[in-house]
């Protein structure tokens, strides 16, 4: 059965803002509360903060950005949050751009499939106290985690193309994905997954799929939401070139400033960017699930960031109460 989950839409910058989502998912059927990397409030700290507050509640990073931290501080910082919450974790990771790469660590990753996967090898080993030392391309590696009895983290890895897909098939437990249309997951992610997961005789992660969405008002603008939400994806090179294979119409070339309108467009009629009554949405929403998808995340972004939390937190409730949930 897919579950589905809620995205804090915004960086917090005090950590009550975070509340009134932590009680969505303390107070309805949602399952999860989810953040990405915060540059300006760390998410951890942010969690940990709404469990003091009475929130304990399922938790998902998704993701942080390897360069940030050390696999050994990854999984302490994992395995606290979910002895403070008392509630599972999923510990999503990501290697970023290559300028943030840059930024961090002096040069981009040459294979960031393969910091990736040293990455999560490293991250697993602490938390399972796996004794070897690890020696690899990007990551020296021989802490292990004191064995303490908790709720249980999982390790996540961001995928967006199919050769990150087999990495989180091989090595994830949960695959978390951002912007991905439903035909793209069934037919070239889900797939990946399940490759990558024979390649180790394993079973395949789960899928985890942040989606976009707003609901459809006539003093809406679609195409201003999307770009609210996903303006600096349509940027990115390696967005672009998951978009297009996933059927989105993006005009040819890369963004171009005085086109947005027609790009975010794209997105909304190639269904990156849901957009619709609460019926079509979810409509639209089952198809994730018919893809493949065990977890739908509420990304919510785009109205936070033209009506504001408020408007956003009350976007959610329309949305949990007609998928039932509220």
């Amino acid at each position: 059965m897919t579950r589905y989950s809620v995205l804090v839409p915004f960086v917090p910058r005090r950590p009550e803002q975070l509340l009134p989502y932590a009680g969505l998912v303390q107070w309805t059927g949602a399952h999860r509360l989810w953040q990405g990397q915060g540059m300006l409030t760390e998410p951890h700290q942010g969690f940990a903060h709404a469990a003091g507050a009475g929130f304990r509640i399922p938790t998902g990073l998704g993701v942080t950005l390897m360069p940030m931290r050390h696999p050994y501080e990854a999984a302490l910082q994992a395995k606290s949050l979910s002895l403070v919450t008392g509630e599972s974790v999923v510990a999503g990771f990501g290697p970023g751009s290559r300028e943030m790469q840059w930024a961090m660590r002096g040069e981009p990753y040459k294979s960031p499939l393969t910091a990736a996967r040293e990455y999560l090898t490293a991250v697993r080993a602490a938390l399972t106290g796996t004794p070897e030392v690890m020696e690899g391309d990007y990551w020296h590696h021989a802490g292990r985690l004191a064995p303490l009895p908790g709720p249980g983290v999982e390790i996540g890895l961001g995928v967006l193309r199919p050769g990150m897909a087999k990495v989180a098939g091989e090595l994830a437990d949960v695959a978390i994905t951002w912007l991905t249309p439903a035909r793209y997951l069934s037919e070239l992610i889900v797939p990946a997954l399940a490759a990558g997961a024979e390649k180790a005789d394993r079973t395949a992660p789960r899928v985890a799929a942040i989606v976009p969405l707003a609901l459809a008002a006539d003093d809406r603008d679609p195409a201003r939401l999307a770009l609210a939400s996903n303006g600096a994806h349509l940027r990115l090179a390696h967005y672009r070139d998951m978009l297009r294979k996933g059927g989105v119409p993006l005009p040819d070339g890369e963004f171009a400033d005085g086109d947005e309108t027609s790009q975010a467009l794209a997105l909304v009629k190639g269904d990156a960017f849901l957009y619709g009554t609460a019926d079509e949405l979810t409509e639209k929403l089952a198809g994730y699930a018919a893809a493949g998808v065990d977890e739908i995340v509420l990304n919510v972004t785009g109205v936070a960031s033209l009506y504001g939390p408020q408007a956003a937190s009350q976007e959610l409730k329309e949305l949990l109460g007609a998928l039932g949930l509220a």
